[in-house]
């Protein structure tokens, strides 16, 4: 007996709890068993808990990182209204700016203007009038209680399709987002036809400044027409001629001036016209001066608008001091007032 005792103290724990001197102690056995049990539940319950701390700080940390993306997600929405609002706007000014390119195209002569009435225009559908009262059909069926593209019973009813609250937001995120993919390759497409309708206008202007700084626009010199471009009397025969140029009375000596920028192409002695000064515009453009007292300037010398490069004289076949005046289009003699504009 004495050695199972001494064995069941073996497998237990005694725990003695001294309260004073005089008091007598409390024990408290318990076995091996109930002692592991009791670590094991302790250290079971300390890894639970430090699964759930770990849980909950790495929610807590998904929490915040979902804040951040919701934050992010409001500033981009944001960004994005504001960025739309922007390509909507360079929209507006790339059609205003494509209005002005078609009417300068129209102005400079590159394009034609589109036929048809633009002012009379007209259109919609017709709508026959019932004889009895002058009301429309349509309108009489929809008094008596039709519904366009229906009998009556007003719309689709329950019927029509509708879309559920949850994909709306989608939806509009993707509509909006097609919108604005459409809206920045339209801006591409239109900037590049734009850029290129620009460089053509560019060319255009500078061509048509070249030719309008070589269109001879102003009086050659200050004084009366003796004769006139066209059918005359012949001042020296008396019968009928054609007369290729503008004769201009002026005192002996009077400048002349050149009435657009060019290139002197020759100075010669002509039987008819006596000293003769011989301009290239350009563009096929030349002007001829005659009965000149003196030339005051050389061959290949450029000139511009209101140069003076000769004197009036009354040289070679002429019966007093005039300027005679040509302007010749691709050696056609043409009426010199046709082009001045002052």
């Amino acid at each position: 007996m004495g050695q199972t005792n001494s064995q069941e103290g073996s497998d237990a724990y005694t725990i003695v709890v001294f309260r004073g001197s005089t008091a007598r102690p409390l024990r408290f056995s318990f076995s091996r068993k109930l002692a592991r049990r009791l670590v094991i539940g302790v250290g079971l319950f300390m890894l639970a808990d430090l699964l759930v701390i770990s849980h909950y700080v790495i929610r807590t940390g998904e929490v915040w990182e979902l804040n951040s993306f919701r934050t992010e997600a409001m500033s981009a929405r944001e960004q994005t209204a504001a960025f739309s609002t922007a390509v909507d706007d360079l929209k507006k000014r790339i059609v205003a700016m494509k209005e002005l390119n078609q009417r300068l195209l129209v102005m400079l002569g590159i394009e034609e203007p589109k036929t048809g009435d633009m002012v009379n225009g007209r259109g919609g559908q017709d709508i026959q009038l019932l004889e009895e009262d002058g009301m429309p059909g349509r309108a009489r069926s929809m008094q008596n209680g039709a519904t366009p593209g229906g009998s009556g019973q007003g719309g689709n009813g329950a019927q029509g399709q509708q879309t559920s609250s949850t994909d709306e937001p989608m939806q509009k995120n993707f509509l909006a987002a097609t919108s604005l993919t459409e809206s920045l390759e339209w801006l591409s497409m239109e900037a590049m036809e734009q850029e290129r309708i620009l460089n053509e206008l560019k060319q255009a202007a500078e061509q048509r400044s070249s030719r309008w700084a070589s269109m001879p626009s102003i009086w050659p010199v200050k004084g009366w027409i003796t004769s006139k471009f066209g059918p005359r009397v012949s001042p020296f025969t008396g019968k009928p001629s054609w007369h290729d140029g503008l004769d201009i009375g002026a005192a002996p000596n009077t400048p002349i001036q050149a009435p657009a920028q060019g290139r002197v192409k020759s100075t010669e002695f002509d039987l008819k016209l006596g000293n003769v000064l011989i301009v290239d515009h350009g563009f096929g453009i030349e002007t001829v001066y005659g009965h000149l007292a003196k030339s005051l300037v050389r061959e290949g010398q450029r000139v511009n608008r209101g140069d003076v490069i000769a004197l009036v004289g009354s040289s070679g076949l002429s019966t007093g001091p005039h300027l005679h005046y040509m302007v010749k289009v691709n050696e056609q003699a043409r009426d010199p007032t046709r082009y001045i504009l002052e």
